[in-house]
């Protein structure tokens, strides 16, 4: 399906009323686009530690919006127009020129999957669910994952430094928790590697879902694994419902900045003598995250490394 595309042009100050002007009127879906630097909460929920650079925020934003082709557009602008104009009495719209473009019906969440192919951890085999097993892999550890709009396919480098390190200090006692599960494949590997039990923490609801389809699809009964949405640095509600002083390891392959938050929090989660797995971190943070390792009273292990990539391991003492 083809879309006629409209970009109108506001103020930064102003592009919540101008949203709100096109829902009023039946428009939905709006994308904003504007220069406003991320706020420290917003880049503590984004899973990579080297942001993009951005331009300086000038006042500028940008509203898309869209109609279908057949829609009549004429109309639909006219009011558009007219409600801009009625408010500009009361508020700095700015220019609210529109730029009129078409555009093709694009399937945003599943086009992706042409990039992600089956691909090797060492000795285990991940592999997207719409793909098949070879002959020659059966018999082997496979692992099927559909990340769908959740964090983690195994394919970053900090997924695999993890994967790592789980697998070398699970037994068939462990229960592991991991902080930002995302699409669940740390929990789901610690139980195929052995583990008892498996629990899971995320910020993005979506991990809900996706955990619960890749278990699933690996066979993995709901009685070994749950998953909760929350923040536990902050947040006493999940602390008490994840649980104190009741996991052998915790495994968080998050931010190095959070980590460094997270750290004194997680302590009181892990059992004595419970080991502690961070990755998620870019090589110049590393001493940054060894230090919060250093000043919650952890023992450092192991410190391991892929690419530009860090793990740091640590343990609690007895």
């Amino acid at each position: 399906m083809k879309w006629n595309k409209f970009r109108l042009k506001t103020t930064t100050t102003a592009e919540d009323i101008v949203s709100s002007i096109l829902s009023d009127l039946g428009i939905e879906g709006v994308e904003i686009e504007d220069k406003v630097p991320l706020t420290q909460k917003e880049k503590e929920q984004m899973f990579v530690d080297i942001l993009p650079e951005t331009i300086p925020d000038d006042g500028t934003a940008f509203i898309n919006f869209y109609l279908e082709e057949g829609e009549d557009k004429d109309a639909v602008l006219a009011k558009v127009l007219e409600e801009l104009a009625g408010m500009r009495e009361f508020v700095d719209l700015g220019p609210c020129t529109i730029e009129e473009s078409q555009t093709e019906d694009v399937d945003w969440v599943n086009n992706w999957k042409q990039y992600f192919h089956q691909f090797y951890v060492d000795d285990i085999l991940i592999i997207p669910s719409w793909e098949q097993v070879k002959p020659e892999d059966e018999g082997k550890m496979i692992i099927h994952i559909d990340p769908g709009t959740a964090f983690g396919t195994g394919m970053h480098e900090t997924t695999q430094l993890c994967i790592r390190q789980i697998k070398k200090y699970v037994t068939d006692t462990t229960r592991i928790l991991d902080v930002g599960c995302g699409s669940g494949i740390l929990g789901m590997l610690a139980l195929k590697f052995g583990a008892a039990y498996a629990v899971g923490t995320d910020l993005d609801p979506c991990a809900i879902d996706a955990t619960h389809e890749n278990m699933k699809e690996n066979g993995v009964p709901k009685e070994q694994y749950e998953v909760m949405i929350g923040n536990i640095i902050d947040d006493k509600a999940i602390q008490d419902q994840v649980g104190y002083a009741c996991y052998d390891i915790v495994a968080a392959n998050i931010l190095a900045d959070v980590l460094v938050m997270l750290t004194p929090v997680i302590v009181s989660q892990l059992k004595p003598g419970g080991i502690y797995i961070t990755s998620g971190i870019i090589d110049d943070k590393e001493e940054v995250v060894k230090q919060a390792v250093a000043d919650a009273g952890l023992e450092l292990l192991d410190v391991t490394y892929q690419g530009e990539w860090v793990c740091v391991t640590a343990r609690k003492s007895e």
